[in-house]
């Protein structure tokens, strides 16, 4: 339901989240099928993943492809004129590339959750939004904005005519908006009870109140903030800094100053996170240790671990009976 140009980083970014909101549901996943075949360790298997991927499939691709039947000209940021226009191969690439790009953005950050790497996870979300935030701002000439807000390719040529508060009214009371409200608010909505009932959900597995630091309505609206409010902010700020200094200084200028702020280990975006109680452990964090000599005495083992009187898996043994090797440990963080 975006500007072609910004669809695949809003996708991307999407998928990013979802993975980051359902954390520490991922590092359980991993830690159930441990031990498995890879039959149940497929990634297809995965809920979260299969689910991000229905949201992309169902959500996000018909109602960009409505707008762009609709509305080829402000679907195309004003590229098209109109049908004639948009290559038909265009289309399929949108199409297929929507789901492709949430599926890259989950599986980045679930390879940093499950590593215990959750800021960086964190910063793959912020990297997705601050790209899509950038284009409708900005976008390849500096007037991104006026792109988003006319709605129609007479209404983007007549933009210089008129001020910045009548071309952003026009914009709000034309077809184009209405239909963003309607698809916003089923897009939108889908999203963001997502997002936070994954992270309600992630919130109550054990050792998830030992790490989250503040109530869960506000430990909700900081992850907002940071996610969303955080991204859209450095977006504006660097657009401002390419206007008065130019690409060449006001990008570098940006970048320097996104990394004070985003880097450091006493940064305050990363003692907001902090807050959150997002995993900051490796998956494997949470398992059981080995008991002290354990080896193989009257049961087969692998040479590992052992069993006792019964057959193990290797990696914690059996004493009377099989073992799968994946025991959680309910008073830990994962």
């Amino acid at each position: 339901m975006i500007q072609i140009q910004a669809a695949l980083f809003w996708a991307y970014a999407v998928g990013a989240t979802f993975a980051l909101a359902a954390a520490r549901q991922l590092q359980v996943w991993e830690r159930i099928n441990a031990g498995e075949g890879p039959r149940t360790r497929s990634r297809a298997a995965n809920p979260y993943l299969a689910l991000t991927v229905l949201f992309a499939a169902v959500l996000l691709v018909p109602t960009g492809l409505f707008l762009l039947w609709q509305n080829p000209s402000w679907a195309t940021m004003h590229v098209s004129g109109g049908h004639e226009g948009v290559w038909a191969g265009f289309v399929l690439f949108y199409a297929g590339g929507v789901p492709v790009a949430a599926i890259l953005g989950f599986l980045g950050s679930q390879v940093l959750v499950l590593v215990g790497a959750g800021y960086w996870a964190y910063l793959n979300c912020v990297g997705g939004y601050f790209l899509l935030f950038g284009t409708l701002v900005h976008g390849w000439d500096g007037r991104g904005y006026e792109r988003f807000l006319s709605p129609g390719a007479r209404d983007w040529a007549d933009w210089p005519q008129d001020s910045v508060v009548n071309n952003a009214l026009d914009f709000l009371t034309s077809g184009t908006f209405l239909a963003l409200v309607v698809f916003g608010a089923a897009v939108i909505g889908t999203m963001l009870m997502t997002e936070i009932g994954w992270l309600l959900e992630g919130w109550s597995l054990p050792g998830a109140d030992e790490d989250r630091e503040v109530r869960p309505v506000l430990a909700v609206a900081i992850a907002a903030a940071g996610v969303y409010g955080l991204p859209f902010l450095g977006a504006v700020t660097a657009s401002v800094l390419v206007r008065l200094l130019g690409g060449w200084l006001g990008l570098p200028l940006f970048a320097v100053l996104a990394g004070f702020v985003l880097l450091p280990g006493r940064s305050p975006v990363r003692r907001l996170y902090a807050l959150v109680g997002l995993p900051r452990r490796h998956w494997r964090a949470g398992l059981d240790p080995e008991p002290p000599g354990t080896g193989g005495v009257d049961g087969p083992g692998d040479g590992t671990t052992g069993g006792v009187d019964g057959p193990g898996d290797g990696t914690t043994g059996g004493t009377d009976g099989p073992g799968d090797g994946t025991r959680l440990t309910e008073g830990r963080s994962g």
